[in-house]
């Protein structure tokens, strides 16, 4: 963020900080948006806002998953109004040491950084506050570039492989030729459902995403039948803290092997590169508590050569175009699974990113580079 010359150049104290709850219409099937009452399913949000004494006004979005992280809806904004929000009003949004120091004093680390999608929404608030009372977009900010538009993948969530050929047809359709995989966790079906893809899209690039639901020695048995198969990587096949599991698949080395729920801050990465537990991570800005993190997560990547893969939590307007300008920003060259614009519809922004089958074009504007549309935002809101 280039903070050192920011914070000399503006004086400027934050004083509110509030919680909008924003609900999107869900699309289609998704396993993490499933309802158990029979209501249409949503993909809620907290949406923040942080105000400074001069009345410019920085936007954030924390995009929790309970089925596939301990934070929820509850959690995070009850954290933002009676904790974060707080220590927040006074401080220069600029001040990054003196915010990180309280985000971690007032929410303290667990095994990593504690509650890191709830301290993302902020951290992008603030990336927008001071990008925009700079007029900075995101690649000046980061002396990158990040202009033009980040492929992205389409997800198959099924378990059917009867169901797959809709499912490939409705992608291509939509203008979409790439695939990631949610698989099940059953050998025999994971492989006859890559196959099933590799018949209908030959030349996809595709990658399979466990979700943690492996165990080692299944692992070991799809790994070599999906790499036959030319699938491109095994992400997440373990639960985040059977560490031995990931040594002993990256052994195998049938696979590259991708870790993507344990990868919550830079030590953690480092930690588990120098025990030789994979071989990429599958990235997330709304994972790791934002830009700042996700920053410090990409630059390790650089200069350890891991293979970058990228993806998101559905992540609607602002999260998503946080993660696309990360991501062009740091030359993601496979398709990205952001699959907000194939599961949401609706949207809180002026003028929506601009989705043309698969390509999402890079937001260039300041800040995070959109623009929210207040009367939107009410229609959406669920408070």
């Amino acid at each position: 963020m280039n903070s050192e010359l920011s914070f000399k150049i503006v004086e400027t104290r934050i004083t509110s900080v509030e919680t909008f709850v924003v609900a999107y219409p869900v699309t289609g099937h998704f396993k993490f948006f499933v309802t158990r009452d029979g209501k249409a399913p949503v993909r809620s949000t907290v949406v923040i806002k942080i105000t400074d004494d001069h009345g410019n006004i920085g936007w954030g979005q924390s995009v929790p998953s309970p089925t596939w992280s301990y934070e929820t809806i509850e959690s995070v904004r009850t954290t933002i109004d009676r904790h974060l929000g707080l220590a927040l009003v006074g401080l220069n949004p600029f001040d990054e040491p003196a915010i990180e120091a309280m985000l971690k004093g007032t929410i303290a680390d667990s095994f990593s950084t504690g509650q890191p999608i709830c301290k993302a929404g902020i951290d992008l608030a603030l990336f927008d506050l001071t990008g925009r009372i700079l007029n900075q977009s995101a690649a000046k900010r980061w002396s990158r570039k990040c202009e033009g538009s980040i492929t992205l993948s389409w997800t198959i969530d099924t378990r059917s492989v009867e169901e797959v050929g809709e499912l490939v047809s409705l992608a291509t359709e939509r203008g979409f030729h790439h695939f990631n995989i949610k698989v099940t966790g059953d050998a025999g079906f994971d492989v006859e459902l890559c196959r099933e893809i590799r018949r209908l899209a030959p030349d996809a690039f595709a990658w399979v995403d466990a979700n943690c639901g492996y165990d080692v020695e299944t692992a070991k048995v799809v790994a070599p039948k999906m790499a036959e198969l030319n699938i491109a990587a095994l992400e997440q096949p373990f639960p985040a803290n059977r560490l031995s599991w990931f040594r002993e698949l990256r052994q195998q080395g049938a696979l590259p092997v991708l870790m993507d729920e344990p990868i919550v801050s830079v030590v953690d990465l480092e930690e588990f590169h120098r025990l030789g537990l994979l071989d990429g991570v599958a990235m997330k800005l709304s994972r790791c508590g934002g830009l700042t993190e996700a920053r410090r997560i990409l630059e390790f990547m650089e200069e350890n050569g891991l293979l970058f893969f990228a993806s998101g939590l559905t992540d609607p307007d602002l999260s998503l175009a946080a993660s696309l300008s990360l991501y062009s920003a740091f030359g993601l060259k496979r398709p990205a699974a952001l699959n907000g614009p194939q599961f949401l519809s609706e949207t809180i922004l002026t003028n929506p990113i601009a989705i043309a089958g698969d390509q999402a074009t890079v937001p260039i504007g300041f800040g995070l580079g959109v623009e929210v549309d207040l009367g939107r935002m009410a229609e959406l809101s669920i408070d």
